[in-house]
Formats: structure tokens, sequence, C-alpha cells
């Protein structure tokens, strides 16, 4: 079954991939499968969100949509162009961070943009444009081996920023970052999604992703697993535990239980599943004259669908652990992605494809 955006159009989205498949072989022979079938819907325009455990196939996708490596199998469009045929036609209006940036330390940042300016054919005004954009304006001038590590992702940010692309694909842009530069990181990500950009950025964090993206898709040993819109994924769980205060929660717990509800202690409080509407708790209750003195919803986030969707889907995990109900996707297990790492390439170029090794799966 093939899982796509409800209600998107190809003309609606920046990336789309169909079956996308990749598959690597050690040096013993050995096969395993990195991306397995993966169809993957990027709509234009915000930020999206693709996530799935470490060693579940985002950066071995991300290199296929890049042309750094061929995949086996499936196709994939970018802008409206098949790639990898027509990537010559599509790669300037794509901006990329898939690998450890480099800059020039010894020089200032300002200074670093303006060499890379000059190198890819863009104008020396959009330095000063990019600065602004990412926040550096006031520290342009500094060296670059003073920026703290936010600070130098920041940069990374407005050099993929200079020939101003319409899409922009950041892999695991806050890897190793504290929680300023990770609050840096995510409003700039936001700011990015709001002037009409297409961002997709991959990360196995939740907590980054849930406070920008409009739109994600999570993937599991290199399968689609799900994905739409955030609220369309949060509002279809099931389930809705209902947190509970009263005075005597033990007879509360009896009442409840005898209404069919499942109940769990929190102490003194209840946690209350199985029912739809939080209002019939307070009727049962006061009817067996227990009064509430708290009463609230708890709706699951993104963490948690996430953790319950990929569950066992990590590297080293038993294949074939059911999906969620409310999962769609291709229920079939594929081998664990557990492909070799490459070895260490050669500094990236956030503005064309870097030379790469085909590897695994970072």
């Amino acid at each position: 079954m093939t899982t796509t955006l409800d209600g998107a159009s190809p003309g609606d989205l920046a990336i789309v991939t169909r079956g996308l498949r990749k598959t690597y072989r050690s040096v013993t022979g050995r096969r395993s499968v990195a991306v397995q079938g993966l169809d993957l819907d990027v709509p234009l325009g915000g930020v999206h969100g693709f996530l799935g455990p470490n060693g579940s196939g985002k950066t071995t996708s991300i290199r296929m949509l890049l042309g750094l490596i061929h995949a086996d199998a499936g196709t994939m469009n970018v802008l409206g162009h098949e790639i990898p045929r027509q990537l010559p036609a599509v790669i300037k209006r794509v901006g990329a961070i898939v690998e450890q940036p480099k800059f020039f330390p010894t020089i200032s940042a300002r200074r670093n943009l303006e060499i890379l300016a000059k190198g890819i054919g863009a104008p020396e005004r959009a330095v000063a444009q990019v600065l602004e954009d990412v926040g550096l304006t006031d520290r342009g001038k500094d060296l670059f081996k003073t920026y703290s590590l936010g600070m130098k992702q920041r940069l990374a940010i407005a050099a993929t920023l200079l020939k101003d692309p319409d899409l922009l694909i950041f892999d695991e842009p806050t890897n190793g970052l504290d929680p300023a530069g990770i609050h840096e990181i995510r409003e700039t990500m936001r700011s990015l999604g709001a002037s009409g950009k297409t961002v997709l950025v991959s990360s196995h964090i939740l907590s980054e992703v849930e406070h920008v993206a409009d739109t994600v898709t999570i993937i599991g040993r290199g399968r689609t697993l799900a994905q739409g819109r955030v609220k369309d994924l949060l509002d279809a769980q099931a389930t809705t535990t209902v947190r509970v205060g009263v005075a005597d929660p033990d007879g509360a717990e009896r009442v409840l239980r005898e209404g069919g509800m499942t109940v769990v202690r929190d102490g003194a409080l209840l946690n209350v599943t199985g029912v739809d509407d939080p209002a019939e708790i307070t009727r049962r209750l006061a009817h067996h004259e227990h009064y509430v003195s708290e009463l609230v919803a708890q709706r699951a986030g993104l963490e948690a669908f996430f953790l319950e969707l990929t569950a066992g889907e990590g590297p080293g995990t038993a294949a074939g652990v059911p999906l969620p109900s409310h999962a769609a996707g291709h229920h079939a297990a594929s081998p664990t992605d557990g492909a070799p790492q490459p070895p260490q390439g050669p500094p990236a170029n956030p503005y064309g494809r870097p030379t790469s090794t085909e590897g695994g799966e970072a």
C-alpha cells in the first residue's frame, strides 16, 4: 500500500519518491538493505520532518535525492525533475547540508561566504543578506574559529542560501549542539519555512522537529511507516488519557472500572482511558459522590507517536514487529539497515554535489 499525503497532487510536492531502494554489499559479500521501497512526499513550502531511528535509511535516502549515490530501484522527482537524469537542471535550486561543512578557520565568516559566493557565481550583495537571514550580521566579522557549534551550523545554512534555493535539505542539523544551539537552528528553519522555501530536515530527535515541522514522514528500516500533517497524525491516535484527581482515588477507581474504563494509578492521581468524552468521567464520579479536583485530557505528542510507530524498527532489533493500527504504510518486514559506514570524505560543498563514497546510513 502506498502512503501519500492526503489531498496532495504531484504539482503540490517538492519531492516525490516511489519504491526507492538501496542495497549495500560488505567486503565479505553480505548484502544489507538500507532503503526498501521508500515512498516520500514532501509538500512545497514549509518544513517537512524526515524522521526515523538511527540507521533507518534517512541519510542514504538524502544521498540518493542529491545524486551522490545511485538507487537500485524506484523513482525520484525533485521540483518537477526526474532524478538522477535531470539533476543538472535542478541542482542549482537545491541547497543541502549532508556532511559537516568546512570553512577557513582563520578568516571571518563574512570573508568565507564572499569566497564561496565568488566561486559559485552568486552576487556579492547576497552575503550580507544570508548573514541577516540566519542572525549572524553582528558576528560576520568574527573569525570562524571563534564561533560556537550552533553559529557554525547557522553559517553553513547561510552558505546554502547564497544561491537562493527553493529547496533546502538538512541532514541531522542539530547533532552535537547544546540546547541554545538547537534553539537557534530551530528558529532558523522555522523562518525559512515561513518565507516560502521548502525545508526537508532529517532527525531522530523528535522534540527538535515537532516545534517546526508542518508535515512529517516517519520511516523505519528504510520503509515508510506513516506520513502526513503533524496535526492529522496526532488526531488519528485512538487513545486519549485523562488525568483525574479526587479526594478518594481508591473509591473513584472502583467506580470508573465498573463503568468499563481502564484506570492506571499514578500516586494519588488516576490516568483513565477508554472514554470518548472526559465529561463522562465527571458525571459518573459525581453520581457516586466523588468530586474531581483535577481533570486533564492528555493527548500523546509526536514523540510518543514516533516511539510507538518505530518500536523494533532500529538496527539490531527483531524484524516483523506489528505496526499500530493507525499507522499507514508498508507492513512487510525488511532486513536491518546495517550497511558499513563510509570513510571520511572531502569537505562538503553546500551548493552542489559534494564528492561522496558510497556507504550506509549514518
